[in-house]
């Protein structure tokens, strides 16, 4: 018999592996019972990814649900501050205690571990993909409707690490309109494919901008690509956001739960008529 080299797309060979695949998931806290977990991605940095997981968590509090958010972009954690939250995290003997937000959302993120927000997490990646996954089963985290976990830029070792070891539901890929996303896009979607995750919707952040004078919508980076993506992947487009410097800054002064409401609704919708009737 020939050495297996654990490719089944090249062996015709009926083995044990090829009929019962190993999980790797890992199991939760046994003090959580959490119904959906969607992570949030981006193909690159700087395109609202933290953004749309603030805005779409607190869109699924406002509807009454019991949401969380695990931050997995340990070495850029922007969380807590987006949503005013300055507390450090503690434990007891069941684990490590997710944050409140003052709505309701539990949090948890690297900079509640941090003795200071601003120290460096200068970590190899198999520490860094270690916390990811402790996030998910030393934590706490109770009842929860939905977990949106917030995931570093790329295709890397935490993506990897957070589609293995926890039961996602689905992505939601968040994008800009500039022409080179689409390349980048694509390679989350396949990344998607490989590991067997569903996408679950494109949202464009920075996409249009109000007419100072008329209102009208102006596309500074042009219209019309995202829905390109959306059609050539089958993908559903959920929300096109604004350019707005009322988001921006009142995240940064930890008011991610009282802005944009009604920009995600329709996204939100999609979202729950998708998951209707799945169980974690």
């Amino acid at each position: 018999m020939s050495e297996c080299t654990h490719d089944c797309s090249t062996c015709g060979v009926d083995c044990p592996s090829r009929n019962a695949p190993e999980s790797l998931q890992a199991p939760a806290n046994q003090y959580s019972n959490i119904k959906h977990v969607i992570a949030v991605v981006s193909g690159k940095g700087g395109v609202g990814k933290s953004l749309v997981t603030g805005l779409m968590a607190a869109e699924m509090r406002r509807r009454g649900r019991e949401v969380a958010i695990l931050d997995a972009d340990i070495t850029g954690p922007s969380i807590p501050k987006m949503f005013g939250y300055t507390d450090k995290a503690y434990g007891d003997e069941r684990g490590i205690l997710p944050g409140m937000s003052a709505g309701g959302i539990k949090l948890i993120s690297v900079n509640m571990l941090l003795e200071n927000d601003t120290d460096p997490v200068v970590w190899r990646g198999s520490l860094i993909s270690g916390t990811v996954k402790q996030f998910w089963t030393d934590v706490v985290w109770g009842d929860v409707d939905y977990m949106f976990v917030d995931m570093p830029p790329g295709t890397g070792d935490v993506p990897l690490t957070v589609f293995q070891s926890l039961p996602v539901d689905g992505i939601l890929i968040v994008l800009s309109p500039q022409e080179l996303v689409g390349m980048i896009v694509e390679k989350a979607v396949n990344m998607a494919g490989m590991m067997n995750i569903p996408v679950l919707g494109l949202i464009e952040n920075m996409s249009w901008m109000p007419c100072p004078h008329c209102g009208e919508r102006l596309y500074p980076f042009g219209q019309g690509r995202t829905l390109e993506i959306a059609s050539a992947h089958s993908i559903p487009l959920l929300a096109q956001l604004p350019i707005d410097p009322a988001l921006s800054s009142g995240c940064d002064k930890g008011l991610a739960e009282t802005l944009g409401a009604g920009l995600l609704s329709g996204a939100a919708d999609a979202l729950e008529g998708m998951l209707a009737g799945k169980k974690a």
